[in-house]
């Protein structure tokens, strides 16, 4: 497996190249922001290590930009650790973060837990059809980390994956944010609230592109969400 290690300060990144060359991946290291962003965005790789902080452009615009076109794995290595960065890291598509100063140890375990978690994700939901005469198809694809809706498709970060997976296997199901947070993050990170909200709203966004006549995922007032194939009137 292929890592991609975009960080500008040069000893951490060949530290970090070590470790992980230790545990049999191949990596690459990038040290400015711009130059990653093209080779990213052109040469397939299984996992970014990506720094918020980069000259050219920032960790923050490249995991936007990276979203836009790819599902592939995001840790970002940040030295702000104050909860409005670690938000805005995960709202933007990012799948784990690591506040700095860390262990490359620590640095490895995360790699490890977040590359299963993506491989786990599509193995453990099958793809699934779900309709009815009175709504257009909707086509559930893990493998794809896409949603079809009437042969439109919409693509999918591994987080709006996952957040999808878990509601739409009990259609009608109420969950609170709690049980998404556990169901959605098996290594029992800390994860507020306004980002289940955050991951809700951008993943409805997405279908609304697509399919403006129906409704999938409700708020229940008080308690959490549910999906559940609904025709506006």
């Amino acid at each position: 497996m292929i890592i991609s290690i975009v960080e500008d300060e040069q000893k951490l990144a060949t530290l970090l190249q070590d470790y992980l060359q230790n545990e049999g991946y191949e990596t690459r290291i990038h040290t400015d922001g711009t130059e990653a962003l093209e080779s990213l965005t052109h040469t397939p790789t299984d996992l970014v290590l990506l720094d918020l902080m980069l000259p050219g452009t920032d960790g923050m615009t490249i995991c936007t930009e990276l979203r836009k076109t790819s599902d592939v794995p995001v840790i970002m290595l940040t030295a702000k650790a104050q909860e409005i960065d670690r938000l805005l890291g995960l709202e933007v598509g990012a799948d784990d973060y690591i506040c700095k100063p860390f262990s490359p140890r620590e640095v490895v375990a995360r790699v490890k837990a977040v590359l299963r978690r993506a491989s786990s994700s599509a193995a453990d939901v099958e793809p699934s059809v779900t309709s009815s005469p009175e709504t257009p198809s909707f086509v559930f694809d893990p493998d794809t980390a896409s949603v079809t809706i009437e042969n439109e498709t919409c693509a999918l970060t591994a987080v709006e994956l996952r957040l999808l997976g878990v509601m739409h296997e009990r259609p009608g199901q109420i969950f609170n944010r709690a049980q998404l947070m556990r169901r959605m993050y098996e290594d029992n990170r800390i994860v507020s609230d306004r980002t289940i909200d955050s991951h809700v709203k951008k993943l409805r966004q997405k279908m609304e592109t697509v399919d403006q006549s129906t409704s999938y995922i409700h708020s229940v007032y008080g308690i959490g969400y549910k999906f559940e194939i609904i025709k506006n009137s």
